[in-house]
């Protein structure tokens, strides 16, 4: 680990702790079931095709050291026998119950799929395949073979981590008791309490941390001496480390500021952001726990994950937190009520006489406006918000419960695909599927977007099924570059059976949509939905969407993904994925 940064990470997520070592080498990429530990690692091969929407993988910033070989931390108390946890059913969900059955992972090779989450490069392209793919990493579910049970908990929190996903990390890690960490989930569990702006987490570490990091170990000494209530013994060590320790600036002033927190320290810290010209973990984590605001030059500059680890600080004001809730809705950590939640608590705390002018007042009345019309222009104002591709999709999402309540009517023909994109955003597949009835009678250019999006959502697809006319008309009329949103459109529903495989074939030859294309990545996924392996699709799905938006997925992977996801009994999340295609892009 790098020794002035501490435990600093830069752009805001990447862990600065040595790598995540200790894995045994992974299979041939096609060989997804379960082999000898002994085979040849492959998986970076695996990775350049996988990631073909991009140039090719980006590197992560965990930085690979081979030869840790330090024992895991002893245990300061002793666990008596019906208080532990069982390592190898560490979780937060129930496999069965969100649809991944009771082996989720089959015989897939454990040490195989932990080079693939630990080499995915996040955020991925798809809202959608990011909630599902939490799902599948918090799920409760028997540990893979060919992987210790401790470091694949720690593999998956640490994918967590880089989606964006604090609490969800943070859950994977509560789940093992810490006598039985090994030098893999004391890494992970570190950089958990820095996203989670939780400093007294890293107490219980404290011993572990002298082995990797000695230059920020005095600043946890003294953090850890003042939140156990021995203010003078911590105002000793904050002064030792200053004197003789490795860390300064910014990051021993909030290590400070922690140390001040603490009661009857007597020190204040004052701390000045105008030096710093990035954030990282340890600054992030240490100024939230706090309750100190970043400022925006930085925070702007931030990754989307550390964006999402501000969203869900509960310290912070709500407002101060609004404009990255957003991101966090359009990655996908938060969910659509959540939104709501957030502004409910703006709304509650702004003056009443400053409310007509707030968007809280706006998002209020476009749940409650006294008509349609006046709902209607609440909903255009957050639909019409200005920002990336998070941004927007977090703003679809803020008004999806709105959306679904407005009435399908082809007057509202302009607003249809927006109104439909919205609920789609929050899963509302029932409620979009009601304005089926009346896209035909909407101009065309309406009508194709909007029947294209609920030709993939609805839950039953659209009467009649899905012509090779209708295909063709939407396919003539589509203005998107290289006719992207057709060939997405043709792979969202040969994916999911609602065309054959042979009007697939025709319409791609005849339109040359590339659907055709096979990688070690495709058969990769096909193989693993053959042997029914939902989760170790997922991981698969998550690997081929490596790529910073829609517009540069290619629609061939969506294929496959999709299909891949039906065939092992994830039809919902299929549908969602597909439709999203279509409204992102």
């Amino acid at each position: 680990m790098r020794s002035k940064a501490g435990l600093a990470v830069a752009a805001g997520v990447a862990l600065a702790i040595p790598a995540l070592a200790q894995q045994a080498p992974a299979p041939v990429p096609d060989q997804v079931a379960a082999q000898p530990p002994s085979a040849a690692d492959n998986g970076a091969a695996a990775q350049a095709d996988t990631a073909q929407a991009q140039s090719g993988p980006a590197e992560t910033a965990v930085e690979v050291v081979s030869n840790v070989t330090f024992a895991a931390p002893a245990s300061s108390v002793e666990y008596p026998s019906w208080a532990r946890r069982d390592a190898a059913s560490a979780g937060a969900l129930n496999s069965a119950d969100i649809g991944l059955g009771a082996v989720p992972w089959g015989a897939a090779n454990g040490a195989f799929l932990s080079t693939l989450m630990r080499r995915m490069d996040t955020p991925i392209a798809s809202r959608w395949a990011h909630i599902a793919l939490r799902d599948a990493l918090l799920a409760k579910a028997p540990v893979p073979r060919f992987v210790n049970p401790v470091d694949w908990t720690a593999e998956r929190a640490w994918l967590l981590l880089r989606m964006g996903e604090a609490d969800a990390a943070r859950l994977l890690v509560a789940g093992i008791d810490s006598d039985r960490f090994t030098p893999k989930m004391v890494q992970v569990a570190v950089q958990s309490a820095l996203a989670d702006a939780d400093p007294p987490a890293l107490c219980p570490l404290e011993d572990a941390m002298r082995k990797y990091e000695p230059g920020v170990r005095p600043l946890v000494t003294a953090m850890c001496s003042s939140l156990s209530g021995e203010p003078q013994i911590a105002s000793a060590q904050i002064d030792d480390a200053r004197r003789f320790g490795r860390v300064g600036g910014i990051d021993l002033a909030l290590a400070e500021k922690v140390v001040g927190a603490g009661s009857n320290t007597g020190r204040s810290t004052t701390i000045e952001w105008e030096p710093v010209s990035e954030l990282n973990a340890w600054r992030f984590g240490l100024a939230t726990a706090t309750g100190l605001g970043l400022p925006d030059r930085l925070l702007t500059k931030a990754s989307p994950q550390l964006r999402a680890f501000q969203a869900r600080a509960a310290l912070l004001e709500p407002e101060t937190r609004l404009a990255s809730a957003f991101i966090a809705t359009g990655l996908g950590v938060f969910s659509s009520q959540s939104m709501v939640d957030l502004y409910s608590a703006i709304y509650d705390s702004t003056d009443p006489s400053d409310l007509p002018d707030s968007d809280a007042w706006k998002l209020r009345q476009a749940f409650v406006g006294k008509d349609r019309d006046t709902r209607m222009d609440a909903i255009r104002h957050f639909l019409a918000k200005e920002g990336d591709s998070l941004t927007r999709e977090g703003a679809r999402a803020a008004v999806a419960r709105a959306a679904s309540l407005i009435a399908p009517d082809a007057k509202l023909d302009k607003d249809a695909p927006g109104l439909i994109s919205a609920m789609l955003a929050a899963g509302y597949d029932r409620q979009a599927a009601r304005w089926l009835g009346v896209v035909g009678d909407m101009n065309n250019g309406d009508s194709d977007r909007c029947w294209a999006m609920l030709a993939l959502a609805a839950p039953g697809g659209v009467d009649g099924g899905v012509s090779n006319g209708r295909i063709a008309s939407f396919i003539s009329r589509d203005k998107s570059p290289d006719k992207k949103r057709s060939a997405l459109l043709v792979a969202g529903l040969a994916g999911l059976g609602r065309i054959s495989e042979s009007q697939a074939n025709t319409i791609n030859r005849r339109n040359g949509l590339g659907l055709g294309r096979t990688t070690n990545w495709s058969r990769m996924i096909d193989a693993a939905a053959g042997r029914g392996q939902p989760a170790t699709v997922l991981v698969l799905t998550g690997t081929g969407f490596q790529a910073s938006d829609w517009n540069r997925l290619s629609a061939a992977h969506l294929y496959h993904a999709i299909a891949a996801l039906k065939r092992t009994g994830q039809d919902y999340s299929a549908r969602m994925i597909a439709a999203e295609a279509l409204s992102r892009t």
